[in-house]
């Protein structure tokens, strides 16, 4: 496993000053970025199984261990707020579960039982990311081999040159060892945090979830996002706040509707049936 290797530069990093330590990180995290760059065609795959995944019904399934687990929960819990989806659109399993987000259950991870266990609900609608730094985690493997028998499209995302089979393609970012050998929570990690945030990201814009930039499905559920969803209706329509206000309470707090109802001057039940209509695709209900 690469992410096990030592640092040329390692060596003598306890001797080194406070700046120096931080000259040698902030260089890593770079390569970090590189690494990413260099897996753009296996990430354009996998995102492409993942609209493929959901426009069929089925979802979005990360699973990991330890860093890589906890990862891929993260991403996935703010999809909710941030594009309104439902909660098992994009999900996160992590082994040892909701204990081992806050809890280090480093035993968690060679539990293959548990792996294919947690795998269970997955369906042949669905996609597995397998989210593992190391490439060989027991749980995130049993678990996507399972999810392969269920018939769902099954990937691997790893910072080590590794491959399997039954996989339908695996995402190697290939950070190199750590400065500090085998803490995959540092350069490993930024690396796969970037590759989630794309991961989701893209996916959420190829399903009509952003539009020119704007969330516009965000949940309005506290005074900033509220602010954001007038601001956005604002913006898109160049109404002045106050009837845009208006225009946002007709709408039950939902931006996307509320510029479909003042573009297209419907209703609120027509402009949802019109949004519905072009699978929620802002760009297409006011091209129309």
């Amino acid at each position: 496993m690469h992410t096990e290797g030592l640092h040329h530069s390692s060596a003598s990093i306890d001797a080194m000053s406070t700046e120096e330590i931080f000259t040698l990180m902030n260089e890593e995290d770079v390569l970090a970025a590189e690494a990413v760059r260099a897996a753009k065609p296996a990430v354009c795959r996998a995102i492409e199984d993942a609209v493929k995944a959901i426009r069929s019904g089925g979802s979005v399934v990360y699973i990991g261990a330890g860093t890589s687990g906890r990862l891929g929960v993260l991403d996935a819990s703010e999809m909710p707020p941030t594009f309104n989806t439902p909660p098992h659109m994009i999900r996160g399993i992590i082994a040892g579960g909701s204990r081992a987000l806050t809890t280090s259950i480093e035993g968690a991870e060679d539990d293959e039982l548990s792996g294919a266990g947690a795998a269970s609900e997955i369906t042949a609608n669905d996609m597995a990311l397998g989210i593992t730094a190391g490439g060989g985690a027991p749980f995130v493997i049993s678990a996507l081999r399972e999810s392969k028998a269920r018939g769902a499209r099954c990937w691997l995302l790893t910072c080590s040159a590794i491959e399997y089979d039954f996989l339908d393609g695996v995402i190697h970012a290939a950070t190199g060892p750590e400065i500090v050998s085998g803490s995959t929570r540092l350069k490993a990690g930024t690396a796969t945090k970037m590759i989630l945030n794309m991961l989701s990201t893209i996916t959420m814009i190829r399903l009509g979830r952003v539009y020119k930039g704007y969330m516009v499905d965000v949940i309005p559920s506290n005074t900033k996002l509220k602010r954001r969803a007038l601001r956005i209706i604002c913006e898109l329509t160049g109404l002045p706040p106050e009837p845009a206000g208006e225009l946002f309470r007709r709408a039950r707090g939902n931006a996307k509707t509320a510029v479909v109802m003042h573009e297209r001057c419907v209703s609120f039940d027509e402009a949802t049936e019109i949004l519905a209509k072009h699978g929620g695709s802002l760009r297409e209900a006011l091209r129309c």
